[in-house]
C-alpha cells in the first residue's frame, strides 16, 4: 500500500543534554534522523517529508543525503505545528495514508510499518502501543500520593498512521489551550476510532543522555564488520610530478592514467566499494568516458564513502600501502594520511599509510611503474 511518510524533526531535544539537537546526534555513526528516514522509505513510502527547524535544516538534510525522495519544510514553536506544516506540504490523495514519525525513535522496522497499514484499513487511525509493565505512583513533592491502577494502560509509540485528509481535518478541529502530546489524541477528540498495534521496546524514544547508551547497544547488535581490499597499478611516463594518497610529489617522472593516476586513491575506493559489495571503480567510473579525464581522484574516495553512508554504513579504519622504488614515501607520510583523513571525514589515527620495495624484483624494483594496495573495515546494517 502506498503511503506518505512525515517526519518531526524540528525540537531541540535539550532533555538529551549536550552534543546538538538530538535527531542530528549518531548512533552507531549515523544520525538518529538517518535512521528514521531510511526505515520508512526501506518501509515503502512513497515519499518523507521531514519537518526541521531553521537551524538545524541545513544539517538535517546533510544528513539525509543519497536517499531517496524526501523534502524537508519548516516546523513550528511545538510538535503539533510542526505535524500541521509537514501535513499542509503533503502533496498525496485524500484516502493515502500517513505514517506520523518522531525522527528521535530510530529503531522503526518494516513489520511496524505493515501492522500499521492493516490496522489502518478499518479504523480511523493505527498506533503501536506497549502494555504498561510498571507499577505506576502517582506522586508530588518527590512523596508518592497514590498507586495508580495499569489495568488498560498502554505507552503509544510512533509512526501513527492516519489518512491524510481525516488527520488535517481533526487538526483543524482542535480547540482549547491544551497541546495534544500525539496525533492520535487530536483524531480521537474528532470522534476518530484508533486502532492498537503491537509495540515494540526497541522503538524507544530517545529523551534523556543515558538513551545513547541503550541507543548503541541496541545498534550494535544488529550491524556487522565488512573488510574490502583494492590493488591498484600505474607505470611511470612523461611528467616532473605525480599524485599519491591525494598529494602532489615532485618527481622526475608522472605516472600514466586516465585520471591523475592516484594508485593509493584508487585502490582505497575499490577496498571501500569491495566492502560493501558495489563494484569497482571502473563500474562507477569507467575509463572510457571522457569526463574523468585528468580528474582528481579525491572525487572517486569521496563518492564511495558517500555510497557506504547511503547504505547506513561507516568507514571504521583504512590502511594503504605503496609498493615501490621510488619515489621514497617517508617524507610524505603524515600529508598522505592527513588528506585521507579528510577526504573520508575520519579521525587521522584510523588512517595508515605505509611503504615497501620489492628488492629490485619485478615491474616496480624496476622502476616500471608503481602498486598500491588497501584495506578498509566498515560497519554496516546487518
Amino acid at each position: 500500500m502506498s503511503f506518505t511518510g512525515l517526519i518531526v524533526a524540528a525540537g531541540s531535544g535539550l532533555r538529551a543534554g549536550p552534543g546538538g539537537p538530538k535527531t542530528l546526534r549518531a548512533v552507531a555513526g549515523r544520525p538518529v534522523l538517518r535512521w528514521s528516514a531510511e526505515a520508512l522509505l526501506a518501509a515503502g513510502a512513497r515519499e518523507l517529508v521531514v519537518a526541521v527547524s531553521d537551524e538545524t535544516r541545513d544539517a538535517a538534510e546533510a544528513a539525509l543525503a543519497g536517499l531517496g525522495a524526501w523534502r524537508t519544510v519548516l516546523g513550528g514553536a511545538t510538535r503539533a505545528l510542526s505535524v500541521q506544516a509537514g501535513l499542509a506540504a503533503i502533496d498525496a490523495p485524500d484516502d493515502e495514508p500517513v505514517l506520523i514519525h518522531d525522527a528521535a525513535r530510530p529503531f522503526l522496522e518494516a513489520r511496524h510499518v505493515a501492522e500499521l497499514l492493516s490496522a489502518l484499513e478499518s479504523a480511523d487511525g493505527a498506533v503501536p502501543a506497549l502494555p504498561v509493565a510498571d507499577t505506576l505512583k502517582r506522586a508530588r513533592d518527590e512523596r508518592v500520593e497514590a498507586t495508580v491502577p495499569r489495568d488498560g494502560l498502554f505507552r503509544a509509540q510512533t509512526p501513527q498512521a492516519f489518512r491524510v485528509a481525516q488527520i488535517r481535518s481533526a487538526y483543524a478541529a482542535w480547540a482549547g489551550p491544551d497541546e495534544p502530546t500525539d496525533d492520535a489524541a487530536v483524531v480521537e477528540r474528532a470522534g476518530g476510532r484508533i486502532a492498537l498495534t503491537a509495540g515494540d521496546p526497541r522503538l524507544m524514544k530517545l529523551t534523556y543522555p543515558e538513551d545513547f547508551a541503550m541507543a548503541e547497544l541496541l545498534a550494535g547488535a544488529a550491524r556487522i564488520v565488512r573488510v574490502g581490499q583494492g590493488i591498484d597499478a600505474h607505470r611511470f611516463g612523461p611528467g616532473d610530478r605525480l599524485w599519491l594518497c591525494g598529494v602532489e610529489i615532485a618527481h622526475d617522472q608522472g605516472l600514466v592514467g586516465h585520471s591523475d593516476a592516484d594508485a593509493g586513491l584508487h585502490a582505497l575506493t575499490d577496498a571501500l566499494l569491495g566492502a560493501v559489495g558495489d563494484g569497482d571503480i571502473g563500474q562507477h567510473f569507467p575509463p572510457s568516458d571522457p569526463q574523468w579525464r585528468g580528474a582528481s581522484s579525491d572525487r572517486f574516495l569521496r563518492h564511495a564513502a558517500e555510497r557506504i553512508a547511503g547504505r547506513g554504513g561507516r568507514i571504521l579504519a583504512v590502511d594503504v600501502t605503496l609498493v615501490c622504488e621510488r619515489p621514497r614515501i617517508g617524507p610524505h607520510r603524515d600529508a598522505m594520511r592527513a588528506r585521507i583523513a579528510e577526504i573520508l571525514d575520519l579521525p587521522l589515527d584510523r588512517i595508515s599509510v605505509k611503504a615497501t620495495t620489492t628488492e629490485g624484483m619485478g615491474f616496480t624494483g624496476r622502476g616500471e611503474g608503481l602498486l598500491a594496495q588497501a584495506v578498509a573495515t566498515v560497519e554496516t546494517p546487518a
